[in-house]
């Protein structure tokens, strides 16, 4: 049989995702009880990293551990891949000698080459196009909160990026609706985030308006890996898209904030909003580990 990869939300069903998240709830409680859960003992994870991270890292890492299985961390400074091995030769090799792989890298294109020529689940830990573990963890992290977010309004404030582009897709898989507010220039590019249609969004020239009314206030840092030369150019272009107690206060009575981390107070968020108690972070954060194990456990196992 073909491997099951998830390099985008769009990979998995509604009926796959829903089976995922309660996966994650049972999954939880059993790490919050300290009790031992091995079904994946004697697997091994293999970490490719092209781009830096903490959250993935850690998360995987350690969700592996838990599972009963080993991870191995590699960087592509550090193997054959950044000497120019081809990634489809890389491919071959390292899914013969594991049962998972996760990459970290920049283009989507790679780990989808990768991924044709993979014996073994690939997982997208981040690419330039899609964040879908994240998104996962963050529409986990809504349920536990606040109940199903089909029907719901998201409003993301920012940059249309990876984690914007997830989140639309996440709407039309899941049914719920995002208002996406960009700065001129950073809008939404349809192609770009792998759009079928646009019934589940809407754009906004005014923040404070696509805030209004929103169940769930998400942002992200202005200036994603890759494009650091354009920090000081992005910091004046977005010097209104800050997520500040105005826009959370015309958002709906019991939204919550979100943000995918690391933050930078007092440029796309104010201290006021993430340190505030409708901020969910933390929860958003420790869920990565939690949303992963359900994965990697369906990836290579299954539903149970």
């Amino acid at each position: 049989m073909s491997p099951r990869h998830f390099l985008q939300f769009r990979d998995l069903s509604r009926d796959e995702i829903r089976y995922l998240f309660e996966r994650t709830r049972l999954i939880k409680e059993r790490f919050k009880r300290y009790e031992t859960y091995h079904p994946l003992a004697d697997r091994t994870l293999v970490m490719i990293f092209e781009k830096a991270s903490t959250r993935t890292r850690l998360s995987f890492e350690a969700g592996m551990q838990q599972l009963g299985g080993s991870a191995i961390y590699l960087n592509t400074r550090d193997s054959q891949l950044g000497r120019g091995e081809p990634v489809e030769d890389a491919a071959q090799v390292i899914s013969r000698m594991c049962d998972l792989v996760m990459i970290r890298t920049f283009e989507q294109e790679i780990i989808e080459r990768f991924a044709r020529h993979s014996r073994v689940p690939v997982v997208n830990g981040l690419t330039n196009e899609y964040h879908p573990c994240q998104i996962l963890a963050d529409i986990f992290t809504y349920i536990e909160h606040r109940g199903s977010i089909e029907g719901r309004t998201v409003a993301w404030i920012g940059d249309s990026n990876n984690v914007c582009n997830t989140w639309l897709q996440a709407a039309e898989v899941l049914g719920f609706n995002v208002h996406v507010s960009t700065p001129p220039g950073y809008e939404v590019e349809p192609e770009r985030a792998g759009l079928f249609g646009t019934d589940h969004f809407e754009e906004f020239s005014d923040p404070l308006e696509a805030c209004r009314g929103a169940d769930l206030v998400t942002t992200d840092v202005w200036t994603s890996m890759g494009f650091e030369q354009e920090n000081d150019m992005r910091r004046k272009a977005f010097a209104d898209w800050c997520v500040d107690a105005e826009m959370m206060a015309v958002a709906s009575t019991d939204a919550c904030f979100m943000h995918c981390l690391p933050a930078h107070r007092g440029e796309e968020v104010t201290a006021e909003v993430i340190d505030g108690p409708q901020s969910v972070v933390w929860d958003e954060a420790e869920n990565r580990l939690h949303t992963q194990k359900a994965l990697m456990e369906f990836l290579l196992l299954g539903r149970l």
